[in-house]
Parts: structure tokens; C-alpha cells; sequence
């Protein structure tokens, strides 16, 4: 559901690819002009320290992430999209 709002530059005119493998990471969807990564969870990521590192990792590297429920995707897409858009026209300027 996510994919389809983020492909073919329709969110802010931003290129987004997913399944990007990225330093040893896999990336659910990232944008690499706009340094934002989206990551949609699902329940086996709660508390999941793994991600917490990586997070870090990626923000030390100009990256900024985002991470979405599954659920959050499947009841709230609306917000989820606005939310992102949001940080893609907020680029600390």
C-alpha cells in the first residue's frame, strides 16, 4: 500500500527505491536525494535492539529514518503519507 503512494516520484517528486541493500542493511524503502529512510515494522521489531543500532548507523550517515506499524499502514495511510511528507519539505533549512 505504502509502495504505490511512494512510487513513480508521486510523494513530493522524490525517487524512492525499495528493498535497497545498504551497508549490510536491507532498506524497506529509501530516497536517496532526500538521505530518507522508510521502514514498516511488524510486530517482531518491538523493542528490537538490532533496529535501535541501525538507526543510529544510519543517521551518523546524513539519513533521516522513519519507521511505520504494518498497522499504522493499513488503517492510517493518510497520516502515514502526510507524516512523510512533512519530513521530506523539512530538510533543516
Amino acid at each position: 500500500m505504502l509502495w504505490e503512494q511512494l512510487r513513480n516520484r508521486r510523494m513530493e517528486r522524490q525517487k524512492f527505491r525499495r528493498q535497497v541493500p545498504l551497508d549490510g542493511y536491507i532498506l524497506d524503502f529509501v530516497s536517496m536525494d532526500a538521505r530518507l529512510i522508510i521502514e514498516v515494522d511488524g510486530s517482531q521489531h518491538a523493542g528490537n535492539a538490532r533496529d535501535i543500532v541501525r538507526d543510529a548507523y544510519f543517521r551518523s550517515q546524513g539519513f533521516r529514518v522513519m519507521r511505520f506499524w504494518n498497522e499504522e499502514i493499513e488503517t492510517g495511510l493518510d497520516f502515514v503519507c502526510r507524516s512523510i511528507i512533512a519530513v521530506l519539505k523539512d530538510r533543516g533549512e
